[in-house]
This record gives structure tokens, sequence and C-alpha cells, in this order.
């Protein structure tokens, strides 16, 4: 598969800025980090979803991380399906975290049948 362009351009600019950096020059970075995280339309393929991933800073970007993390979701397949390794970034730790939770969804979501559809196989 290839990679857009846009992703490309996102993952160019490296890391996003921390909300520590308040001044004239963080503050155009991150204007400019949000134009272009909302230039890449969902969905996502997996290698724009690992390409993507490297992009996490490290705090919450004033939002970004989770609009970031949002939008690698939207890959056809889980990014994280191993653990990460000690010490991993916040927001990879995250998507495990996710991932784990969504397979206990799955597991434990199983439709209940109710009383009439139980009467209707006897």
């Amino acid at each position: 598969m290839t990679i857009r362009d846009e992703v490309r351009e996102f993952h160019r600019k490296g890391p996003l800025p921390s909300e520590q950096d308040l001044s004239e020059d963080g503050i155009a970075d991150l204007d400019e980090r949000q134009q272009l995280l909302r230039a890449i339309a969902p969905p996502v393929t997996d290698e724009e979803a690992q390409l993507l991933a490297t992009c996490f800073g490290d705090d919450d970007c004033f939002g970004g991380a989770w609009s970031l993390l949002h939008l690698i979701e939207t890959a056809p397949s889980p990014l994280m399906t191993s653990e990460p390794p000690p010490g991993s970034n916040l927001w990879i730790m995250t998507l495990w975290t996710r991932y784990q939770n969504a397979l206990a969804n799955h597991i434990c979501a199983a439709p209940i049948p109710d009383q009439t559809t139980q009467q209707a196989t006897r």
C-alpha cells in the first residue's frame, strides 16, 4: 500500500509538540500540526497507522494526541497486538490498553438469547 502525502507530511514534522512550549514558535508549530492532522482523512491504512504512531509526543498536546490516537484506530488492523516494552511512550501504552479492553468487550458482549428465541429453538 502507498502512504498518502498528508500522512508523510505530518510524520516529517516529528513528534507532537509539548503543551509546555507556549512560545510563539511553539504555538505556531501546534497550529500547523492541527491543520496537518485535520488534512488526513480517515480511515488510515495499517502502514499509515504505523508511521503516525511514531508522532506521539510526551504529553496530550492540548488534545492533539487523542486526535492522533483516534485517527490511528481507524486502521483496519489494531496497531498494538502485543504488549509494548516497559518505558514505552504513554500513548503507545494507551493504544495497547484500548486493544486489550476491546478484546475483553468482544468476549463479554455475546448476545444473551431472549425467552422467545429459547422457546422457538425447543
